[in-house]
């Protein structure tokens, strides 16, 4: 006697999938809602990933998942350009029991995600903004200047250092220790005044060949910027955040390709938290504590918008009120948070209301 086979199909079902992704290969478990569960390691591969998917779960409705990290959002570009929608969470959101912690693998780790998608579905806590794909290259070139920015300040620290250790005292007229490196102060740090204890000066000069290199590229990419900032889509709205005494073209620019999108905060506290300019809590009982500024956040956007916040005071009348109230009570690292939530409020009113911001001068 022939048995006839219905062909297998999860038409219908919700298919969640969890990856744990390394640079060769990704862990990948996939389970229903009745509790079906599929593993495999296989290749970094997002059509690997869909073969194994339509071999044991045919005609699913895919949901995957996997945590930000070195990979970005190229694993989700693949994903969703082969149909296969795709969430990206913070890793320090997910919830792991004792066996999890103790016994940790790749597989687990997998398992785990797709758990915890399973749990929540799309309202999974701790998702990861994507951004567009015309937004990506224009905020990896302002964050590729930050991070060069970061490496002149460094090799400027290392001459005078260099300079300290040899006993080489930085003339008055340049401001002592506290030189600024002007067209002047660098003609002298290359000619024969400066004198070290040893008769050859190799490292100096190239450190200082180093630190005119990288000059040199931070103001290619400042240009870059500018003309960036020019262009239709983005001219608009960074000539509005520069009405907001304090925050200045890079920050505006900043502002806008970090953010992208400012309808996904639902309220000034939201926004504030992404800035990281919200305290962390503990309460117990009747018992409710703050503590410091919490360390979750965009760490890129937060310095700026803390560095507008000493400018802002001086120009703005109401933000230096906010100031000298909060010095009663709180010294001025912990005072000037105060002005710079005030900031980030007004930086979310001018996002979502695409208008000018006018204050009161000092």
């Amino acid at each position: 006697m022939n048995v006839q086979r219905n062909k297998i199909s999860f038409s219908g079902q919700r298919v969640f999938v969890g990856i744990d992704i390394h640079k060769k290969s990704w862990d990948v478990t996939a389970m229903t809602s009745g509790g079906y569960v599929k593993s495999c390691h296989q290749p970094a591969s997002a059509t690997a990933l869909l073969e194994f998917l339509n071999r044991h779960f045919p005609q699913g409705d895919y949901l995957a998942v996997y945590e930000s990290g070195f990979s970005g959002f190229s694993t989700y570009y693949a994903l969703t350009g082969l149909g296969v929608r795709c969430l990206i969470i913070n890793a320090a959101d997910l919830s792991s029991t004792q066996y999890e912690r103790v016994m940790k693998s790749d597989r687990v780790d997998s398992a785990r995600l797709a758990r915890e998608l399973l749990k929540d579905g799309e309202r999974i806590k701790g998702r990861v903004y994507v951004h567009s794909r015309e937004n990506l290259d224009d905020r990896s070139l302002l964050r590729l200047r930050t991070t060069m920015r970061k490496q002149w300040n460094g090799y400027q620290s290392r001459i005078k250092h260099l300079l300290h250790c040899n006993g080489v005292e930085i003339p008055p007229r340049f401001g002592g220790s506290d030189a600024r490196w002007t067209k002047a102060f660098r003609s002298w740090l290359g000619g024969e005044e400066v004198e070290l204890l040893s008769p050859g000066r190799q490292t100096l000069d190239f450190l200082l060949s180093v630190e005119e290199r990288l000059r040199a590229q931070v103001l290619e990419l400042t240009g870059k910027i500018r003309r960036l900032s020019r262009e239709p889509r983005y001219s608009a709205p960074c000539a509005r955040l520069m009405t907001i005494p304090g925050v200045g073209l890079l920050t505006a620019m900043s502002i806008l390709l970090e953010i992208e999108d400012p309808r996904r905060f639902g309220n000034e506290k939201r926004f504030a938290s992404y800035l990281g300019l919200v305290p962390t809590s503990h309460s117990s009982g009747e018992r409710v504590s703050n503590g410091e500024m919490t360390f979750r956040g965009n760490h890129w956007l937060g310095a700026m918008v803390m560095e507008s916040a000493w400018v802002a005071i001086r120009r703005d009348s109401a933000l230096a009120s906010v100031y000298g109230k909060a010095l009663k009570s709180m010294p001025p690292a912990k005072a000037i948070v105060k002005v710079a939530r005030k900031i980030s409020n007004r930086i979310r009113a001018v996002l979502m209301g695409k208008e000018d911001y006018i204050y009161a001068k000092c």
